[in-house]
């Protein structure tokens, strides 16, 4: 076993199997944990970090698109296995509003991963206790569906599930 973390008393497995642990009596492929989607990055000025991943480190960036239901603007940054998130707020009651507030200069907002089966994946997670931000997933940056988990429950991180 490559090794163990733990997720609000739920071990999390680090190995390259298609199996539970006997003890769960649920196979992980049900809804399978997937690559890393994306790193983002939440932001004061996107002007500004979008020139200093495109016009400096030489990185390939997208347009910035406003997403209202999420209350974000978002620029995504190309890297050679997965991507950079750049968020900026958007609206009076954006999420990212009160991230920025409490860190100035911005930072490490959450991590993206892929899941084959959305649903499964809630349904599967709220049984052993992991809390999602909204009740049901939601239309992400990609159009897919996704879900928060909350961030008490992950030891700190908040993370997104994304549909692959």
């Amino acid at each position: 076993m490559a090794g163990i973390s733990r997720c609000s008393g739920v071990s999390l497995l680090r190995a390259h199997s298609t199996t539970a642990s006997p003890s769960r009596g649920v196979p992980a492929s049900l809804w399978k944990l997937g690559k890393l989607n994306h790193v983002a990055i939440a932001v004061p000025d996107m002007e500004k970090a979008t020139a200093l991943y495109r016009d400096v480190l030489g990185a390939k960036v997208s347009d910035r698109v406003p997403l209202p239901e999420h209350g974000v603007y978002t620029v995504f940054v190309e890297l050679g296995n997965t991507k950079l998130e750049l968020l900026h707020p958007l609206g009076e009651k954006s999420p990212i509003s009160g991230f920025l507030q409490k860190n100035k200069s911005g930072g490490l907002h959450h991590i993206c991963i892929e899941v084959e089966d959305i649903d499964a994946a809630v349904a599967d997670l709220k049984a052993k206790n992991i809390r999602t931000l909204s009740e049901e997933p939601r239309v992400g940056a990609h159009g897919k569906p996704v879900v928060f988990l909350h961030p008490k429950d992950c030891d700190g991180v908040l993370v997104e599930l994304e549909e692959a």
